[in-house]
């Protein structure tokens, strides 16, 4: 099976640099649309869906590779492989800033950069680490995913998407999460909300961008200082936005962020300013 298949790559613009997108737990790549679109007209930008996820193959997921996040950033190095132009940025979402993040370890040559929007290595609070849950917290939602994934996910979506003023995202987030497959969803679930990937952060050595949300009910603001401690070579930036999913409800101070950061760390030829930005 081709990778493009597998993962439904899609690729647009072009540029000297490739900017790849790496979507979170429950979303699909359709969610970049508003920040990804902003670097069109000067990077090449490649976004996929996760295995399991939107239009990939539902077929290739496979629970042994998947058991860790190391399958999905092995499936990321293949993209980057048969995809990438030139110097590579990774911009992950949630638990795809963590896979992006481990791909940087797996194979640092191959990125100038990464952006990890609203991360988290682990989401279970660890002596003085605040991940935003207790343990118990985690098993209990992970055993209501279990009982009833559909009934789980429509209330836990719009809370995940916060925006307030937003019923339109806070249905798209929820529709999203609905047409997973329950069996996928329950595994990935698992997978994701049990990792704990403190140990890598500080192996990830290239320039990162930690984009942090004011209020977020998954990625507390302690997790952005935990991470901006401990990544080697890591800027911290703080929006001013309710939610979990910035890129889609802030997206063009998401966008700023991203841009003023690539500026300031990539070479003055790769890199151009932002002309313009999204809604």
């Amino acid at each position: 099976m081709s990778v493009q298949i597998r993962n439904n790559v899609q690729v647009a613009g072009a540029g000297a640099v490739t900017m790849v997108f790496v979507h979170g737990f429950g979303c699909d790549q359709l969610m970049w649309r508003f920040t990804a679109g902003a670097f069109q007209d000067r990077y090449r930008v490649v976004t996929y869906d996760l295995t399991g996820s939107g239009g990939s193959d539902k077929a290739a997921y496979d629970r042994d590779k998947y058991a860790s996040l190391h399958g999905h950033a092995a499936d990321l190095l293949d993209i980057i492989d048969g995809f990438a132009d030139g110097p590579t940025v990774v911009i992950g979402h949630s638990v795809g800033a963590t896979i992006g993040m481990l791909a940087t370890v797996a194979a640092p040559q191959r990125f100038v950069a990464q952006a990890m929007v609203a991360p988290s290595p682990c989401y279970i609070n660890d002596g003085d680490y605040i991940g935003g849950f207790s343990r118990e917290d985690i098993h209990e939602l992970l055993d209501t995913m279990d009982a009833n994934y559909l009934g789980w996910a429509q209330n836990l979506a719009p809370a995940i998407m916060g925006a307030p003023n937003r019923p339109d995202l806070r249905a798209e987030l929820t529709s999203s999460f609905c047409s997973i497959d329950p069996d996928i969803a329950r595994h990935f679930g698992r997978v994701t909300f049990l990792s704990d990937h403190r140990a890598d952060v500080p192996k990830s050595t290239v320039p990162t961008l930690i984009l942090q949300c004011s209020d977020d009910l998954i990625a507390p603001r302690q997790v952005g200082d935990y991470l901006h401690r401990h990544l080697p070579r890591s800027t911290l930036a703080l929006i001013e936005n309710v939610g979990h999913c910035p890129h889609m409800s802030a997206p063009s101070a998401s966008s700023r962020a991203i841009d003023l950061f690539l500026s300031q760390t990539l070479p003055h030829t790769l890199s151009q300013p932002l002309a313009s930005t999204t809604r």
